[in-house]
């Protein structure tokens, strides 16, 4: 095979094997998976008001990715928790869950996408109480429901949970399913891995050939 012709395929080969470990391609989750989720979470002791949520949300699994959009008011005063002294912070709780959250987000294609700090004020805020004073908002990206659940009823998750609702005064989270969505890291890495193959193929191999020439 030429050097162009592997130059190009190599760049195909990396997109491709990208995109079907980023995409989960096994459709809405099953009826067994479902009952499976909830039996979980019911052992966990799931309130029922969230239990109900969570039933419908999985229900109605269309098998696309979705957004995590999280809206949280740090505890200026967290309660004591296990294994740290009486000094400790929000963000020392924070940062407990989140040591076990990172690897399961990250092995299954799933992250961070936005994370921002409050300025303290509400601009407009209708039909909610206590609404205001969000000292952070953060976008996580979720290949599927079928790893969100993998996440939420892994055995390590229950034992950080209460790290995570300790540091937090107020907190909402709620999942949306993106329309225009041009972050999307299949679409960044087609475009870079487009212009660096380009600008090889246009540039490089052309000096490379006149060189060994």
């Amino acid at each position: 095979m030429s050097a162009r012709g592997l130059l190009w395929g190599g760049a195909a080969t990396v997109w491709l094997a990208f995109t079907v470990w980023y995409t989960d391609f096994g459709g809405p989750l099953t009826e067994a998976e479902i009952e499976g989720a909830l039996v979980a979470l019911e052992r966990r002791g799931l309130e029922s008001e969230r239990f109900e949520q969570f039933e419908r949300f999985l229900r109605e699994d269309s098998g696309h990715q979705f957004l995590m959009v999280n809206n949280i008011d740090m505890n200026e005063y967290p309660p004591p928790m296990p294994g740290f002294g009486s000094d400790a912070t929000a963000e020392d709780y924070s940062n407990h869950y989140m040591e076990h959250m990172y690897p399961q987000l990250l092995s299954r294609a799933c992250h961070p996408i936005f994370t921002g700090s409050g300025l303290g004020v509400g601009i407009d805020v209708v039909g909610i109480e206590g609404a205001t004073g969000w000292d952070r908002a953060a976008l996580f990206r979720y290949k599927s429901r079928r790893a969100f659940v993998e996440i939420v009823t892994h055995p390590d998750m229950g034992a950080r949970h209460a790290y995570k609702h300790a540091s937090m005064e107020k907190t909402i989270a709620y999942p949306v399913e993106p329309g225009l969505y041009v972050s999307d890291l299949r679409i960044i890495l087609f475009l870079v891995l487009g212009l660096i193959t380009v600008a090889v193929d246009a540039y490089l191999l052309p000096f490379l050939a006149k060189k060994e020439g």
